[in-house]
């Protein structure tokens, strides 16, 4: 059967959807482009790097180059949902991978959402002072 030229993985989280791309390097340099940029330049915090790394710690990262376009949210979402498609494209790549990752939560879904305004709220929750006298 012949290999994939390339695998894929969707993540989503809040307002962001992101879809990562995994194809197999023939070189020895690792690149990340998010959004025809480089990961390092697109995620200013050097932590959101960190955080977004994580899902390669278990395979050899320099045998990928990965492409990510991602859309809708805040940096922090955005993160997220890049995060758990890289966790999706490498159950693509590679089915024993399962285990380690769902024990790091790297394939649930994180369903929190925003809790929209109510009317006569200032935001969702937050009232105005009451006024007694």
């Amino acid at each position: 059967m012949k290999q994939p030229e390339f695998f894929y993985g969707t993540g989503r989280r809040k307002c962001s959807a992101a879809r990562v791309f995994l194809k197999p390097a023939t070189s020895e340099t690792f690149t990340f482009t998010v959004n025809n940029t480089s990961c390092d330049t697109y995620f200013t915090r050097s932590t959101d790097v960190i955080s977004l790394l994580k899902p390669l710690e278990l395979v050899d990262k320099s045998q990928f180059k990965i492409f990510a376009s991602v859309t809708g949210g805040g940096s922090t979402g955005q993160r997220d949902a890049l995060k758990m498609g890289l966790a999706r494209a490498l159950l693509s790549f590679d089915q024993n991978l399962h285990g380690p990752l769902k024990e790091q939560n790297f394939l649930t879904r994180d369903s929190r959402m925003v809790e929209r305004k109510k009317p006569g709220c200032r935001k969702a929750r937050k009232k105005q002072q009451f006024k007694k006298r």
